[in-house]
């Protein structure tokens, strides 16, 4: 019998025919909004989800499996998606080379003060030497708050660069390399007051929505800096405004945000010692081969009765 498979985004004809050379009997079909995702769903098995809604997997009664075009999966879990059989599967391990990339670069646009410097290149200004605090990473203090595989990445290059890198996860007795020390995550109050970068590798959960608040920050150093590449609602958006505008921390490097777009009415836009980039991090030509790579062998192992790939505990999140 065919296995149905339904794309809910616009894709090329090169990955329908990778998708249906993954095992036989896969008829592979695109959707290039969610109003054609609707109409082809009621043949589906398996959902690859670009276009997503409550509605969506509702109107496919014969849906077994949906593979999440990303590592966070907050949307899909509402209470009736969490109760159902169906499987849900992330894309984890996919972005986190560019994603760990990205954070690098977050940390040495601070270290070395590139906010400046980019200014003073577009008002065709000369600076002195010593007119800017630039500085060195070797023996600063990285905090990795999630040391999955984004944050091993990171930890990896931080390495690289001299850097002292301590970490949060919920299971703390797993190995870790290239990390100087991992505590629980229970631990946060010392990870935030121990380090000068405090990179959020985290997923958003109910647990770690907000998990950084007003008193979150007040535990950071004043001159030290807040990343975030993981979810917008990791953070109290808000309060991180007004913790700038005080000077409770030196600044933040923002890739997502609790609304995406951003607003253009947000204060986060014109804040010295903010980097803004629009959820970016994960974009590489490569990015796009691991999903491929990981959706096909998902569909091989689905098909031959095999055990998925990065199988979603939807009670927990993640």
């Amino acid at each position: 019998m065919a296995l149905n498979v339904l794309i809910s985004q616009k894709t090329s004809q090169a990955d329908l025919d990778l998708i249906q050379s993954a095992a036989e009997g896969i008829v592979a079909e695109q959707a290039g909004d969610l109003e054609a995702a609707l109409a082809k769903a009621p043949d589906a098995e398996v959902i690859h989800a670009g276009h997503w809604s409550e509605e969506l997997w509702k109107s496919a009664p014969q849906l077994r499996w949906v593979q999440s075009g990303g590592a966070g999966v907050e949307n899909f879990l509402t209470p009736d998606f969490v109760a159902s059989p169906v499987i849900l599967t992330n894309a984890q391990g996919v972005y986190a080379v560019p994603i760990a990339d990205h954070v690098m670069a977050f940390i040495l646009y601070f270290s070395r003060q590139f906010d400046h410097l980019v200014r003073y290149q577009m008002g065709r200004k000369w600076a002195d030497w010593g007119e800017f605090r630039l500085d060195e990473l070797t023996e600063k203090t990285l905090g990795i708050v999630g040391l999955g595989g984004i944050g091993s990445e990171v930890a990896t290059r931080a390495k690289a660069f001299g850097m002292r890198v301590i970490a949060t996860r919920r299971r703390p007795e797993m190995s870790a390399e290239n990390v100087d020390e991992v505590r629980g995550a229970d631990e946060l109050a010392w990870l935030l007051g121990e380090s000068d970068f405090v990179a959020l590798c985290t997923a958003l959960t109910p647990a770690t929505r907000h998990l950084i608040g007003a008193g979150e920050v007040r535990q950071m150093k004043s001159t030290a800096y807040l990343i975030n590449i993981g979810r917008g609602g990791l953070i109290d958006e808000n309060m991180l405004a007004e913790a700038l505008l005080e000077g409770a921390i030196a600044g933040a490097g923002l890739d997502v945000f609790e609304e995406e777009p951003l607003s253009a009415e947000s204060p986060l836009w014109d804040m010295p010692g903010v980097m803004i980039t629009p959820h970016v991090a994960g974009d590489s030509p490569r990015s796009h081969e691991r999903f491929m790579a990981l959706f096909c062998e998902n569909l091989r192992r689905y098909v031959a009765g095999e055990p998925l790939l990065n199988v979603v505990d939807k009670k927990a999140g993640y």
